[in-house]
């Protein structure tokens, strides 16, 4: 039994160490192929210009301020997003799980209608 426990936490700690050992081993590749000059270094004015989606930028690019409305919508767009993906395999199961998983679900989905209620009412939902 404590075998099949600590094998499961042997799996997670390879993927741990792979997802840090691999972009590590990129950023120490590319920089020796930068040491030993084999990566082109071939700076150019144009390369340096802003480019947005194959059309050159209109106005002033280098400080271009964005409304903070942009991120509440992703942000709320986000926590819904994961609501549907804790809801979905919930609705699966649901004649299975019994009443207190119905109850935990309940719960789970009235914390995020306050947080939709309290964006709604300091007006997060609205673009003026």
């Amino acid at each position: 039994m404590f075998d099949d426990y600590f094998r499961q936490y042997a799996l997670i700690a390879i993927f741990a160490g792979g997802a840090v050992l691999i972009p590590l081993s990129m950023l120490l590749i590319s920089w020796v192929a930068s040491v030993v000059r084999i990566r082109p270094h071939k700076p150019n004015p144009v390369k340096y210009e802003l480019y947005e989606c194959g059309v050159q930028p209109i106005g002033p690019t280098r400080w271009m301020q964005f409304n903070f409305r942009y991120y509440m919508y992703a942000l709320l767009f986000v926590v819904f997003d994961v609501e549907t993906v804790f809801l979905y395999p919930w609705a699966i199961r649901f004649q299975h799980l019994g009443l207190f998983a119905f109850v935990e679900m309940l719960i789970f989905v009235l914390i995020l209608l306050i947080g939709l209620a309290y964006a709604w009412r300091k007006r997060a939902l609205e673009w003026e």
